[in-house]
């Protein structure tokens, strides 16, 4: 009934709309702003191709939360550091890994977050996991390891993405090709389970076994695209390969030829590093306890620049405050900018925010969050509260016809777990929205990978988005009404189990907490 009622409402405010696009003159203000003098790219290019990506616990982290502090402070806005935890320091290095053996060759090559280094050149013989079935059968070969580069992830046969063996395949060749591939990632589960290890523990027991090295290659199932995560070792270096040079590595070792490597890893293990949120904070000339939060983390994994993970939301909130704070001096209520850290390593940030704010949360008005690339925004889901379509319909029509007309919106939708930082807010009890944006081939290609760079960034789409974070937290804030926190009745799942509203989590302060 609530999706019906929104549909009802937001097609009687459109066709209001359709008779004229009279904006509001500030939100106007806003739209000549962000297409006439945008500092999108500018910002982008300090922020992404100077700074880089933003691994916590990292200077280049420390360097980011420093940038967007200052850069906030030149607008006239009010910005600090808010420590909330510490985190292993970190930096990474250079990383050349080069074939010796049987021929000469520079192979593509990622050491993994927090990889240790190598301290000098090291050569060695690679090796894949032993073809038994037994935890006892491979602690027997385990002694064998020694000295060795390890390939420890699934070996991929075929290095073509879905869509083109779609576009090509005949269909018989297809379903073969995909049985296949399904049948290949099943026996490496079964295989992985019978030897007794997991993606932790296995590493963990090739480094005391006395490996040289760990090689994966967290293929994304798109050309050119692996994803970059953490090493699980404290000594030994752990590295991922590109999948065509991985694949040709597993073939000659699995032949016989027994193909050697050079390896030269360089990083810098420091000492644990403080964990910042960036904040900043306009403060409301009529209700200052009531708040109007534009969401968004600061870190990334650091494979590549973390550009659109997140660095299109960091760059989001970042112009709508600016654009806020020129044309919209006399803001009724609070408004703060929230870019957090450790976000990838379980929303750590924002909880902590919501942890040490009790103040703060009993006044939230309304919490904007932006984390899922540089498309166009397209959906804002209630997240469970029952009267979230009748403020957020009228917030969205102050935006330009041509920006609202994209949004579809579920209410009252179900609470976020978790994902991204609106999660933090929405366990709470508070109203915490996605500004969820059209994928643009972000979970393929560019979440948490090596191809998550500047030029992967429309810059188009993004001065859109901040046309339209501008105009809800506008609306928000100027909103004569305090937002209804009343919470749906939650549904039964297939179980036939009632589900539960997520449960506030408390953050992980401490690397030394962190799995």
């Amino acid at each position: 009934m609530s999706a019906l009622l929104l549909v009802t409402h937001l097609s009687f405010v459109n066709a209001q709309a359709k008779q004229t696009e009279n904006l509001h003159p500030i939100v106007q203000n806003f739209v000549n702003e962000a297409q006439n003098n945008s500092q999108l790219e500018l910002m982008a290019h300090d922020f992404l191709d100077g700074i880089g990506p933003r691994l916590i616990g990292t200077p280049e982290m420390l360097a980011a939360n420093n940038w967007t502090a200052e850069k906030m402070k030149s607008w006239g806005i009010d910005a600090e550091l808010q420590q909330f935890g510490t985190w292993k320091g970190w930096q990474r290095g250079i990383t050349h890994v080069d074939m010796v053996y049987p021929r000469v060759k520079s192979l593509v090559a990622t050491q993994l977050a927090w990889s240790p280094s190598t301290k000098k050149a090291v050569e060695a013989e690679v090796a894949i996991l032993p073809k038994v079935s037994s935890k006892a059968a491979f602690d027997q070969w385990l002694p064998s390891a020694k000295g060795k580069v390890i390939l420890m992830a699934q070996y991929q046969k075929v290095g073509r993405s879905d869509e083109q063996i779609k576009e090509f395949a005949t269909p018989e060749l297809l379903e073969k090709l995909k049985s296949e591939k399904e049948q290949a990632s099943k026996d490496f589960k079964e295989y992985i389970k019978n030897i007794g290890y997991d993606n932790t523990t296995l590493p963990e027991a090739l480094e005391k076994a006395g490996a040289a090295g760990i090689a994966i290659s967290n293929w994304t199932g798109i050309m050119g695209a692996n994803r970059i995560f953490g090493a699980k070792t404290k000594k030994i270096p752990m590295f991922d390969l590109e999948l065509e040079d991985y694949g040709m590595l597993y073939r000659m070792a699995e032949s016989g030829m027994k193909p050697r490597i050079q390896l030269e890893i360089q990083s810098k293990t420091l000492p644990d590093s403080p964990s910042f949120n960036t904040i900043g904070i306009i403060k409301g000339k009529e209700k200052p306890n009531e708040y109007v939060i534009l969401s968004a983390h600061l870190d990334s994994w650091d494979g590549a620049q973390g550009a659109t993970d997140n660095g299109t939301g960091v760059l989001t909130m970042l112009e709508t405050i600016r654009i806020l704070k020129k044309y919209y001096p006399n803001n009724k209520r609070t408004i703060i900018v929230g870019l957090w850290a450790s976000e990838e390593q379980g929303l750590n940030g924002s909880r902590a925010f919501v942890a040490d704010h009790p103040e703060i949360m009993k006044g939230v008005q309304a919490v904007f969050n932006q984390d899922n690339g540089t498309g166009r925004i397209i959906d804002i889901s209630g997240q469970g509260f029952v009267d979230s379509y009748k403020y957020i319909g009228k917030w969205l029509n102050a935006a330009p016809k041509n920006i609202k007309d994209q949004v579809k919106s579920t209410f009252p939708g179900s609470p976020g777990g978790g994902g991204s930082d609106h999660a933090s807010f929405v366990a709470a009890g508070l109203p915490g929205f996605s500004l969820s944006a059209l994928n643009w081939g972000y979970f393929g290609y560019t979440w948490h990978t090596t191809k998550d760079t500047f030029d992967k960034i429309v810059f188009d789409e993004v001065k859109n988005n901040v046309i339209l974070t501008a105009t809800l937290a506008y609306m928000a804030s100027e909103d004569p009404e305090f937002t209804s926190r009343e919470k749906r009745e939650m549904p039964f799942n297939e179980k036939g189990e009632l589900t539960k509203w997520p449960e506030v989590k408390q953050p992980i302060r401490t690397s030394k907490d962190y799995k």
